[in-house]
C-alpha cells in the first residue's frame, strides 16, 4: 500500500506463507507528484461476509460496518508504584493497555533486601491494580544470574546454604503468584552471567526452570537478555549462543512451556539485522517476545521506535511487545512516553498511532456487492459487525456475535456468512 497526501492506494495483496518466499505482485497508477510511504501491512487475514434476505437471497448495497472489540497481539508497558496514587497515570495507562510487567517490585533484592525478611506489598498491590483494570502481567523476574544484581548477602553463601535459600526464593514468590503471570523470566540474563551455575554446577538454570514449572505449570517460562537484537557486537548474546542455551536446557531435562525474551534496549535500530535475527530465533518455534523495548534519547528517538514497533511486529515469531517506559518525576529509565502532566511526547504519540492502526479505530465500513459479499483484510483479533439495508425496515441493524480473525493455512480466507431474517 502507498500512502500519499491524498489518501492510500493498494498496489497488490499476496497470502504469504511460513517458510518459503511468496511473490508480491502488482502496481498503481498515481495522479500526483510528491513523497509517498510505501507499508506492508501484516498480521492480517482476509473475511468475506455475505448479507442475505428472509428467503436467503443476496441484498446488495447493504451497508457493514465492524467493529474490533479486542485486537489479538500484546503491546503493554512497565508500571511502578506511583501509579497506585495518581489518577492521571492509571487513566493514561488503562486507556491504552492490556498487559504490564512490573520494573522492580518482583526482584529479588526489593523483595528481600534483609535475609529473612520478605516484602511484596508494592507487587501485591500493583497485582491488585492490573486485575481490577483487565491488565495481564509478566513476571519479572525471579532470579538473576550476576551476582550484582542480587541481593548483596547472597554472594557469600556457601553452596549449600546457596542452594536452599534458591529453592526457598523460588517457592515463596512463585506459590505466592501461581496462576497469575502469563510469564515467568526465570533465570534473568544467563547468557551474560553465570553466577548460579559456578556455585551450583552447569545445570543449575535447567533445574530452576523445572522447579518453577512444576509449581506454576501453565505459564510460559522464560529466558531474557539484552544485546541480541540491538547490536551485532556482543557475542555472549549473539542468536547462535541463545539458540544454544534453549538446546542446552532442553537436553537437561526441562520440557515445559519456554519463551525467548529480547529486552531490546536500543541506541539506533539496524532493521535489517533485527529482521534476521528475529528469523534465527524462530527456528526454535517457540513464542518471542521483545520484553523491555525503550530506545536511548535522541533526535531520532521517536522515529527509531516506530521502526521498531513495526519491524517485530511484521515478523510471524513475534508475540508480544513490553515497552520499558515506567514513568517517575524525575524522568524515566530511558525513554519517556508522556510528560510529568502525562500529555504525550513524540514517542506517545508513536504508542498511541499505531495503537490505533492495530485496533482498527474508528471501526470500517463498506457496501455489499450484487451478490451480498463484502470482502475486506483485518488485523487479527475478536470482531462485531452490523448490517443495514433499507429493505430491512425496523429490523435495520443485525449484530453478529463475536468473531475471531486469527492467522490461516494455504489458500484459506476467513468467512463470516451474516443471514438476516427481515
Amino acid at each position: 500500500m502507498f500512502k500519499t497526501q491524498t489518501g492510500n492506494e493498494i498496489a497488490g495483496w499476496v497470502m504469504a506463507q511460513n517458510g518459503c518466499w511468496s511473490m508480491l505482485k502488482g502496481g498503481i497508477v498515481v495522479n500526483a507528484s510528491g513523497p509517498a510511504h510505501l507499508y506492508f501491512e501484516v498480521r492480517k487475514s482476509k473475511v468475506k461476509f455475505q448479507a442475505v434476505d428472509q428467503h436467503n437471497q443476496p441484498l446488495p448495497n447493504a451497508t457493514i460496518t465492524i467493529k474490533q472489540n479486542r485486537p489479538n497481539f500484546p503491546l503493554g508497558c512497565t508500571i511502578n508504584p506511583l501509579i497506585l496514587s495518581n489518577t492521571w497515570f492509571q487513566n493514561w495507562f488503562t486507556s491504552r493497555f492490556r498487559y504490564t510487567v512490573f520494573e522492580n517490585e518482583l526482584k529479588w533484592y526489593v523483595n528481600e533486601p534483609s535475609r529473612g525478611k520478605e516484602n511484596y506489598d508494592d507487587a501485591d498491590a500493583l497485582l491488585k491494580f492490573a486485575k481490577a483494570n483487565n491488565v495481564q502481567v509478566r513476571g519479572h523476574n525471579i532470579l538473576w544470574d550476576g551476582v550484582q544484581l542480587l541481593p548483596n548477602w547472597v554472594g557469600e553463601l556457601s553452596t549449600n546454604d546457596l542452594w536452599k535459600i534458591t529453592q526457598k526464593r523460588i517457592n515463596s514468590i512463585v506459590k505466592r503468584y501461581v496462576g497469575q503471570m502469563i510469564h515467568w523470566d526465570v533465570m534473568n540474563e544467563n547468557l551474560h552471567y553465570s553466577f548460579f551455575e559456578s556455585k551450583l554446577g552447569s545445570k543449575a538454570s535447567t533445574i530452576v526452570y523445572q522447579k518453577v514449572n512444576k509449581i506454576d505449570g501453565k505459564s510460559t517460562l522464560f529466558l531474557n537478555d539484552y544485546n541480541t537484537i540491538e547490536t551485532t557486537r556482543d557475542a555472549d548474546a549473539s542468536a547462535a549462543k541463545y539458540l544454544a542455551k534453549i538446546s542446552q536446557i532442553r537436553q537437561e531435562g526441562y520440557n515445559g512451556p519456554l519463551g525467548i525474551g529480547l529486552e531490546g534496549h536500543f541506541n539506533s535500530p539496524n532493521l535489517p539485522y533485527i529482521r534476521a535475527t528475529l528469523d534465527q530465533l524462530a527456528t526454535a518455534k517457540l513464542p518471542i517476545w521483545l520484553t523491555e523495548l525503550d530506545v536511548h534519547s535522541g533526535h531520532n528517538q521517536a522515529l527509531y521506535l516506530d521502526q521498531i514497533l513495526r519491524e517485530a511486529h511484521a515478523h510471524p515469531g513475534v508475540e508480544g511487545i513490553m515497552i520499558w517506559a515506567p514513568w517517575t518525576p524525575t524522568g524515566c529509565y530511558r525513554m519517556c512516553l508522556t510528560d510529568n502532566n502525562f500529555k504525550n511526547l513524540a514517542t506517545g504519540d508513536v504508542v498511541d498511532n499505531i495503537l490505533s492502526e492495530w485496533k482498527l479505530a474508528g471501526g470500517l465500513k463498506g457496501a455489499t456487492d450484487s451478490n451480498g459479499y463484502f470482502e475486506t483484510s483485518l488485523f487479527h483479533g475478536e470482531y462485531e459487525a452490523q448490517i443495514s439495508h433499507p429493505s430491512l425496515l425496523s429490523k435495520s441493524t443485525y449484530k453478529l456475535k463475536r468473531f475471531n480473525v486469527t492467522s490461516m493455512k494455504k489458500a484459506d480466507q476467513g468467512r463470516v456468512h451474516v443471514k438476516i431474517h427481515a
